[in-house]
This record gives C-alpha cells, sequence and structure tokens, in this order.
C-alpha cells in the first residue's frame, strides 16, 4: 500500500463472540470456511502470499498477507481496482482477536477510504456487519 495518508477513514466492526480465538482463527485462515463467511478465495496463511477474494457479482479483489500472529492477529492488503476513482480502493483490513471470559473480543479493522469514497465507506460498513453475522453461523458448525 502507497504511504498512509491522514485523510484515509477506516470502518471498525467489533463483536463479543462466544467462542474461542483458535476456532474464530480456522474460519479467517482456512479457505474453504472463508468461502462460507467472506468470499471465494485462494487464501493461504502465509506471509507475503498474494491471493484473491472474489465476489458474487464478479469482482476481484487483490490481496497480500501482511500479518500473521495465530490466533490473535491478522492482517492483509485489499485491493480493488477499478475505471472510476469513487469504487478504486487500496486498503488493509486487520483483525484482532482477544480471549474474554465469554469467548473473544473481534475487532475488523478496514484502512484506506478516501473522502470522496462515500458509498465505498459505507459498503464496507454494512458489507463487514454481515460478513460477521455469517461468521458467527459459520463457527456454530466449526469444532
Amino acid at each position: 500500500m502507497k504511504e498512509v495518508s491522514p485523510d484515509l477513514r477506516a470502518v471498525v466492526v467489533e463483536r463479543e463472540i462466544a467462542h474461542p480465538p483458535e476456532r474464530i482463527w480456522r474460519a479467517l485462515t482456512q479457505p474453504h470456511l472463508m468461502a462460507e463467511w467472506l468470499m471465494k478465495n485462494d487464501f493461504v496463511p502465509a506471509l507475503g502470499h498474494r491471493f484473491t477474494l472474489r465476489t458474487d457479482w464478479g469482482g476481484v479483489l487483490d490481496c497480500e498477507v501482511l500479518v500473521i500472529e495465530p490466533n490473535s492477529r491478522l492482517s492483509y492488503r485489499w485491493n480493488f481496482a477499478h475505471d472510476d476513482p469513487a469504487f478504486d480502493l487500496e486498503s488493509v483490513v486487520i483483525f484482532t482477536l482477544a480471549p474474554t471470559v465469554r469467548g473473544t473480543h473481534l475487532r475488523v479493522e478496514q484502512l484506506g477510504f478516501r473522502p470522496y469514497q462515500k458509498q465505498a465507506y459505507g459498503g464496507a460498513k454494512a458489507g463487514w456487519r454481515q460478513f460477521l453475522k455469517r461468521l458467527e453461523q459459520v463457527l456454530a458448525n466449526v469444532s
């Protein structure tokens, strides 16, 4: 990602999830589970691995693993190239897991929205809430 500008905005969504960090980590890093709650992908949990996420509507996001700290932190570059600058997005997604008495506090941050990308920013706010709702449904079936 290019130098981070101070005017970039971030979407942050946090949840208390009634599952241990190890279970959530599996859903964040195993491609078949990611496909159930996030998008189809060719993810490999290895630092520097380049992968794609494929949307239901045919969009492709180019990604690269930036941080892998098992059961606590995962980060990747999440770029979507588009002809219209309002939709062209270079961002970083960070998942932070912290064990709690009731399970895990999961924090998801997507940083990189420019002030004029109001639609993309709003879409990400709604999108991450939906993704995390689906993640919780997937976690109910992961042992």
